[in-house]
């Protein structure tokens, strides 16, 4: 396996020099890999360097471009997005059954957009608000739709009721992935549609990490007031997962060289496309790991214990990468290469499980009968 470099550095150094930092409707951590008591680095808890994975079952298959999905309270199942048709379906993760909730209007699929990523309105448990990020026929947008699971399948999605739009859209490089934060705040990341220069102006949405009110507000306390603006400098931004100290990573692909996972600062510019990879430009913050493109090109990730779980499309595997603060503590560690294909989305299951997105069926994929499927694995 080629080799893989873990990058270096407490993020703090590496900031934007003309980027903003706190404000009081920022998450709280601090950047020095510090506790938000204000412990210092070396307290941090650091993960074991090696781990391991098992595949428990497999909990659906046979799915046609699934991209997102999130996981209903209670065991209620989950619910994943086909990035092609347009639809948000329902999966009993007891039995495998798929029931089509319906399908969102207004998506324009072409390339790599479509129906992306998928998110539960904080206030799901009472409102029932199903949040989906998708391309248009004119953008990339935000959207919310109300769940009534008492209509017939294929008829339980509400009218979708915009909440953010004017992302930029492309063949390539749409972004997608959407989460609320433990702030309550609604984050996106986004693409720079393969139009580079557009990661650098923060005037544009392209090739940014955006932070939202649930309504689609800049969210307060955001670095540049009046903006959504998170951070900047990103190529496309896949991956959204905070850690047991509300501070954030991103997974983001990168073009030739490099691919990365970034611990996230607020008001960070992260370099494209004048940097790729590790840079020794102080303006730009420099990724906590990278990858070989050919190892990675890497989609979601899930954070447990300790540990960064990292989906990739390209390198066919599931990276594993410990944690101390906001730093890898060892090199990234590879699980099920070319056993299972493209992997797109992984999310946390609780303890120390997770759920696995296939991908094989995105149209760069060699699907097999059965493709594509979800997953359960116990991971440590």
């Amino acid at each position: 396996m080629p080799a893989v470099l873990a990058a270096v550095g407490v993020l703090l150094v590496g900031g934007c020099s003309s980027g903003g930092g706190g404000g009081a409707g920022l998450p709280t951590p601090s950047w020095a890999g510090s506790t938000s008591a204000g412990a210092s680095a070396s307290a941090e808890a650091v993960a074991p360097a090696k781990g391991s994975v098992k595949v428990l079952r497999t909990v659906a298959q046979g799915l046609k471009s699934p991209w997102g999905l999130a996981v209903l309270p209670d065991g209620a199942g989950l619910l994943v997005s086909d990035r092609d048709d347009g639809t948000i379906s329902r999966v009993d993760e007891k039995t495998g059954k798929i029931t089509e909730l319906g399908v969102v209007s207004g998506v324009a699929a072409a390339g790599e957009g479509g129906l992306l990523g998928i998110a539960l309105s904080p206030g799901f448990a009472s409102d029932h608000m199903i949040y989906a990020y998708f391309t248009s026929a004119s953008d990339n947008r935000i959207v919310r739709m109300l769940w009534d699971g008492a209509k017939p399948a294929g008829e339980q999605l509400g009218a979708p009721d915009t909440v953010f739009k004017g992302i930029p859209k492309g063949f390539i490089h749409n972004g997608g992935r959407i989460a609320f934060g433990p702030d309550g705040m609604l984050y996106a990341g986004t693409g720079e549609s393969g139009r580079r220069g557009l990661a650098q102006d923060r005037k544009s949405l392209g090739g940014k990490i955006l932070r939202l009110t649930p309504e689609g507000d800049p969210a307060p306390g955001n670095p540049f007031p009046g903006s959504p603006v998170y951070t900047y400098g990103h190529r496309n931004v896949q991956g959204l997962a905070w850690d047991d100290k509300q501070r954030l990573f991103a997974s983001e692909f990168g073009q030739d060289t490099w691919d990365e996972l970034n611990a996230v600062k607020p008001g960070g510019n992260y370099g494209w496309p004048n940097a790729e990879g590790t840079s020794s430009d102080a303006r730009y913050v420099n990724p906590i790991a990278q990858w070989h493109t050919d190892d990675a090109s890497p989609s979601g990730i899930a954070y447990v214990k300790g540990v960064i779980w990292m989906a990739a499309l390209k390198g066919q595997r599931l990276w594993r990468i410990p944690l101390k603060g906001t730093t890898a503590a060892a090199a990234p560690q590879a699980f099920l290469t070319g056993e299972y294909g493209r992997l797109r989305t992984v999310v946390a299951a609780g303890g120390d499980k997770v759920w696995l997105v296939t991908s094989n069926t995105d149209g760069r994929g060699k699907p097999k009968a059965g493709d594509d499927r979800i997953l359960e694995l116990q991971v440590g």
